[in-house]
């Protein structure tokens, strides 16, 4: 037996390279990751209340008791999700007290 320093396997340099290799992944998932948030949330400044067809500022509109977006230049309407199924529901029973259903 030798007192010195033993020479590393190639196994244990697999090992360490892997375990290396692993953190690093690790690293620069979580950075892309965050770099996903900071761009979903850029994009969501940049957007927020602001038509999809021509980018103009939408204004909040109280309809019954929904409220809906309305632009403030090409005067489209949109909704937000359940609100245009809140607002069938709305219309059907209107019709319904007008035809006496």
């Amino acid at each position: 037996m030798t007192g010195g320093i033993r020479k590393k396997s190639e196994s244990e340099e697999e090992y360490f390279a892997r375990i290396e290799f692993e953190r690093r992944k690790k690293i620069e998932e979580e950075k892309q990751q965050k770099m996903a948030e900071q761009e979903k949330e850029r994009r969501k400044e940049l957007h927020f209340m602001h038509c999809p067809k021509c980018g103009m500022k939408l204004i909040e509109v109280d309809y019954k008791s929904l409220k809906i977006d309305r632009c403030s230049a090409c005067d489209g309407v949109w909704m937000d999700a359940g609100e245009l199924e809140a607002a069938v529901g709305l219309e059907k029973g209107s019709l319904g007290r007008i035809l006496g259903r």
